[in-house]
């Protein structure tokens, strides 16, 4: 009888510790997920390392790794966001948030001007789920990327099935500004923190009879100053521009 009553007594206490710890995660998990919808990322990832470090309780984990993966990339910290979101398509295979850690990692590729990758990620989610709950923020991904490749004419056809099948979304009231874009090839020859570079530089080249201009890039910590050449209708035209300009020892760059 003793021994029952003390195995009851056990039991009785692991279901005490067991919901605790439960609790506790639910907890923490929604305090992360505060942070993150106040746009405090640095919280959030210590919120969500903290409960990585110390919680052996795996119910939403998938989740957490997404929220966490989510911050890093708002951070800023591309390598760090790409490793999270990896770690849900390898370790949890039936996770409800494997599209959303493709589209992470497509996004990953997109800020790293790797605009062909970032368009087999987004890709590869229609492909598989046609009918995906991600499907106007694909089509306007997809439509940022062909443009960003040069792929006029397929970007468009993106946004044309962005407006005919979702009119009244988000995506498509931000695909208006896509729309209305200038869309050409240019050559890059110099990025400048200081206008009076750019210019010297700029000037230079107009002399020598290029049509050099300069555009103004400002984040939130300073400005830049690009210095490039041409607004061209063809990567081809915009490669002989850069094989012209590249001879005479300039650095260049296409774009986009």
């Amino acid at each position: 009888m003793r021994k029952r009553k003390f195995f009851y007594l056990i039991f009785f206490i692991c279901v005490l510790v067991f919901g605790s710890t439960c609790a506790v995660y639910s907890l923490n998990l929604d305090r992360a997920k505060v942070y993150f919808l106040k746009g405090d990322y640095s919280s959030c990832i210590n919120e969500c390392e903290t409960i990585l470090a110390h919680s052996r309780y795996t119910k939403d984990l998938d989740e957490l790794y997404y929220i966490l993966g989510l911050s890093y990339l708002k951070q800023g910290n591309l390598l760090r966001a790409s490793d999270i979101f990896e770690i849900i398509l390898r370790e949890f295979k039936d996770s409800g948030f494997r599209e959303e850690a493709i589209l992470g990692l497509g996004d990953v590729y997109f800020l790293k001007s790797d605009y062909e990758s970032a368009q087999n990620q987004y890709k590869q989610i229609l492909d598989t789920n046609p009918d995906t709950k991600l499907k106007s923020l694909l089509l306007y991904k997809l439509a940022q990327t062909s443009m960003k490749r040069g792929n006029w004419q397929e970007a468009q056809g993106y946004l044309d099935n962005l407006n005919k099948d979702y009119p009244l979304s988000f995506e498509t009231k931000l695909a208006k500004n896509l729309s209305n874009q200038e869309f050409y090839f240019t050559v890059q020859v110099g990025a400048f923190s200081r206008f009076n570079n750019a210019n010297n530089l700029c000037k230079r080249l107009i002399d020598k009879g290029y049509p050099a201009y300069i555009q103004e890039l400002e984040s939130k910590d300073a400005k830049s100053y690009r210095v490039r050449v041409g607004k061209l209708n063809s990567r081809l035209e915009a490669k002989e521009l850069e094989k012209r300009l590249s001879q005479e020892g300039y650095p260049t760059k296409i774009y986009p």
